[in-house]
């Protein structure tokens, strides 16, 4: 039975009310005859990026690249002709969203230093573009306002309203107030090019949220007061005005509300719970706070109506992310269309604004990794496009859990060569950013590439991971302590299965990850045979004084964050230096190569140069390969493909797989 038979099949079940569940078991053999595809097509950026469906779902924009080329593509499908393409080059675009049937919203971010004038360190900036597809016109949006002194730059969300029968556009930006700058929210009306604020802060954490008229219905703020503590209020709407409606303290997460529910009778806002980010309603008509939404189920991705901003959904499960619906009819849709494509992972990308068209992506062993567009009025679907073209094989991902040392749960993935059967593997640990942040097992352009080269990699969501609140909690204080032996344990468990060599282990790792390959190979050390660290911390005390500085403030949200993990309290802690990879070269006995990009605003080039350094001097094995106009997330094609080759050659000098 073909998948889209197979989804006609399921949408029929799911309107006749019947459950059903397809277990399907992955093929672990090798691939015979498997040749590995040519490092670039994983190194360069996705062949089809952020598909966009417009309001009606009659047209889709798309990323597309060609050639080493990348257009901003439009494409009518009902006529299926090309509506336009217009040529991106190096740009970073970050997103695409239609603000009516005949404009697209191209958002992007350059690496640059404040407007001139104001001081501050370089940042990661935010420009929104409006392409006039009938006129194949690009236009900046600038955000001006007569009278009014503004930065022209924006933030996420955007969101478009239809009010009084005209589009509106509503983001934030930021205006300059009596002593800072500070955000404001902005309405914009493409058609006349009249920008407004509509809404001013008086503090930096503040967010609006826009009802269906394209009102201000609800606000929130936060304060940062002293050293442990932060204040928290929420507004409502009420007769012209917004009247306080809930407030607290909290010294780092705070309740934040989410938007107004589907039925427009709660607001939902987000707890930070033992569980993980429960949603709350409360309820207008009494103040009163309702149960957690799905019984408690950990959400971190909200869905909204994109005509009227209300929750109708979002992704819960961090650790397996699935989509989820409240209404029970769009909810039985989208267990149909998971169903059909039973063994792969769907996730949600973009829809119409009646819901009755989806863009998903599917990846998995039957599928591949590619886009398809669902139609709901012929329950049928079509396939986008390979989000990396010339892929046919994909190595297998599979979901593993182990024992910490102390009995703590680690869960992760191991991704499993496609040409050699699961036995005395090299291994590379690939350890994630942030690190509240996790590995859930979806297509991972980097694993992939290395287990291509014939390595297992391991990606643990170790303690410190947002999988749930506990696992999160539980990384507090364990910065290069716990947080780094979990990844170790990891290497225990997978050997203790005759899965990995235990002297072909490999540390690899970006961010937080990197931090944690230096770490690996100087706070640790008998356990790995080489590391490599992109744009990761090695001296934390430095980069404390280099947050603070950045933020002008010595206590701040940023400060708090890392402190929290790290078990310091701030850069003159002294206990920062029995986890700084920096003070401990003199241990290192294995290669290390250091990778990072000199517009890194999130980590700062100077961490890898001076580990680099302090390597070199102690004689040590360091290479660094500096990325000319690279930012912290790897943006561009040219230098991601660098980064990917410098690190495959790198292993296989020093750990060739078995």
């Amino acid at each position: 039975m073909s998948r889209l038979i197979r989804l006609a099949v399921m949408m029929s079940i799911a309107a006749m009310g019947i459950a059903s569940a397809v277990a399907v078991k992955a093929n672990s053999d090798p691939t015979p005859g498997y040749v590995p595809p040519p490092l670039a097509i994983y190194g360069q950026l996705p062949s089809v990026e952020d598909p966009a469906l417009s309001p009606s779902g009659n047209r889709l924009a798309l990323i597309e690249r060609k050639g080493g080329r990348r257009y901003v593509v439009a494409t009518d499908l009902q006529s299926q002709k090309l509506l336009g393409a217009a040529r991106i080059g190096n740009t970073k675009v970050r997103e695409l969203q239609w603000y009516d049937e005949n404009h697209l919203l191209i958002l992007y971010s350059a690496t640059a230093y404040p407007p001139f004038g104001f001081s501050g360190s370089e940042n990661e900036w935010s420009f929104l573009v409006s392409w006039n597809i009938v006129k194949n016109r690009l236009r900046s949006i600038k955000m001006r306002v007569p009278d009014e002194q503004t930065f022209n730059t924006v933030e996420r969300p955007i969101e478009t309203r239809i009010v009084k029968g005209r589009t509106k556009l509503f983001v934030v930006g930021a205006y300059v107030g009596s002593q800072y700058v500070l955000p404001a929210l902005f309405s914009i009306d493409l058609h006349e090019d009249q920008t407004r604020i509509v809404a001013r802060a008086d503090t930096q954490l503040t967010q609006w949220i826009v009802d269906a008229q394209g009102r201000v219905a609800a606000s929130y703020e936060y304060q940062v007061r002293g050293r442990d503590q932060g204040d928290w209020i929420l507004r409502v709407r009420h007769q012209g005005g917004l009247r306080r409606i809930a407030s607290g303290t909290a010294v780092l997460d705070p309740p934040v509300p989410v938007g107004f529910s589907y039925d427009d009778k709660s607001l939902i806002v987000a707890f930070d719970t033992p569980r993980g980010w429960a949603w709350k309603p409360l309820r207008l008509a009494d103040d009163s706070w309702g149960a957690p939404l799905a019984s408690g189920e950990t959400f971190y991705e909200p869905t909204h109506n994109p005509l009227t901003g209300q929750i109708i959904g979002g992704v819960i499960d961090p650790s397996n992310p699935r989509q989820m619906f409240f209404d029970p009819a769009l909810e039985a849709k989208w267990s149909a269309l998971v169903s059909a494509y039973a063994g792969d992972r769907v996730d949600l990308v973009s829809y119409s604004d009646d819901l009755e068209r989806f863009v998903v992506r599917v990846f998995g062993p039957h599928d591949g990794d590619r886009y398809l567009l669902v139609d709901w009025h012929t329950v049928d679907a079509y396939p986008i496009g390979n989000v990396y073209q010339g892929l046919s094989t994909y190595a297998q991902v599979q979901p593993i859990t182990y024992r910490a040392a102390d009995g703590l749960q680690i869960s992760g993935f191991l991704t499993l060569p496609p040409d050699r059967p699961a036995k005395d593997l090299s291994l590379v640990v690939l350890p994630h950013g942030g690190p509240a942040a996790s590995d859930d097992g979806d297509f991972d352009w980097w694993a992939q590439a290395l287990a291509s080269r014939g390595y297992a990699v391991l990606q643990p969501n170790y303690r410190g991971s947002n999988t749930t609140d506990s696992l999160l909690r539980a990384g507090f204080g364990e910065w290069g302590r716990k947080m780094q032996t979990d990844l170790s344990d990891g290497v225990h468990y997978l050997v203790g299965r005759g899965i990995a060599n235990p002297k072909r282990v490999c540390i690899v790792g970006s961010s937080y990850g990197g931090y944690a390959a230096l770490a690996g190979v100087t706070i640790q050390t008998g356990i790995y045979r080489c590391a490599a660290s992109v744009a990761g911390i090695s001296d934390p005390a430095k980069f404390l004084e280099w947050t603070n500085a950045k933020m002008m403030a010595n206590r701040n949200v940023f400060t708090r964050y890392w402190d929290r993990y790290l078990g310091v309290t701030g850069p003159k802690d002294p206990r920062l230096q029995s986890i700084s990879p920096i003070d401990h070269v003199s241990a290192v006995s294995v290669p290390v190569l250091l990778i990072h990009g000199r517009d890194d605003v999130v980590v700062p080039y100077s961490q890898s140069k001076e580990m680099a350094e302090a390597l070199k001097r102690a004689g040590k094995s360091v290479q660094l390969i500096s990325l000319p106009h690279e930012d912290h997330w790897l943006s561009h094609s040219a230098t991601r493909e660098q980064m990917l080759e410098a690190v495959v050659h790198f292993l296989e000098r020093n750990d060739p797989p078995g």
